[in-house]
């Protein structure tokens, strides 16, 4: 078990952790499907998603992300060989700030932020961020996003900002938890830097998703199903 007392301060994934992102995806691409006239299931349609999106946060480390998701949807027309549609990538592009929140997020990061400094570490831009903030109704501590730093996760430039803006704040990277959903993203780089982890599986063990799988072995030090869960064993070890 974790010795909470050990840690200042959270870094948190956003999107999948927080947001409930694959319903929003979901939500765009199914409707898109259906203009295009083929048959595809959410499930199907996110984990092309989930191809396409690393593969172009690996190209294009310093496109803000609003830009990066018309790439993606180039990428999954060609995968699903229909014509591309400007006007549906553009769509695709301007729904992060409507993706909803889970229904646990804000109560839980209440909970959290009475004991922890909270900082996200987000493939996000500031503008897409700035709409999912309103969803979430938390002042973090700190925001990290993609654009800031010119690269994506699983880059490690992403976790070395934020050590040196936590460093600011007072918290040595030896008190800095990490909460995340994805393994690929968040888990895999977190370990390597030496940080404690926490997965957020919110997908409850089943496999696919917006998520690639990790290329390699990665053991969270804690697993949950939920942020709330999160928060009860905090607040029992408190």
């Amino acid at each position: 078990m974790l010795n909470f007392s050990a840690f200042s301060a959270l870094t948190m994934d956003c999107y999948g952790t927080l947001i409930d992102w694959e319903s929003g995806i979901a939500d765009v691409l199914l409707g898109w499907a259906a203009s295009q006239g083929f048959n595809a299931g959410a499930e199907e349609l996110l984990t092309a998603y989930a191809v396409a999106e690393a593969d172009c946060e690996r190209e294009y480390p310093a496109l803000a992300y609003r830009d990066l998701l018309k790439q993606v949807h180039h990428r999954l027309a060609k995968h699903f060989e229909v014509d591309s549609d400007p006007q549906a990538a553009d769509q695709l592009a301007h729904s992060v700030g409507l993706w909803p929140a889970f229904d646990d997020t804000t109560g839980a990061l209440t909970r959290l932020q009475s004991r922890f400094k909270l900082a996200i570490v987000s493939n996000v831009d500031q503008q897409s961020f700035a709409g999912t903030a309103v969803r979430l109704e938390i002042d973090f501590d700190a925001v990290i996003t993609a654009e800031e730093v010119g690269a994506y996760k699983p880059d490690m430039r992403m976790f070395l900002r934020a050590f040196e803006v936590l460093e600011d704040l007072g918290i040595s990277r030896h008190e800095v938890l990490h909460v995340a959903q994805s393994l690929y993203h968040d888990h895999v780089p977190a370990k390597q830097l030496g940080m404690r982890t926490v997965w957020v599986d919110r997908r409850c063990g089943r496999p696919g998703g917006a998520t690639p799988a990790p290329n390699v072995v990665v053991e969270p030090d804690l697993t949950v199903r939920s942020l709330a869960q999160l928060a009860d064993i905090v607040d029992a070890a408190s």
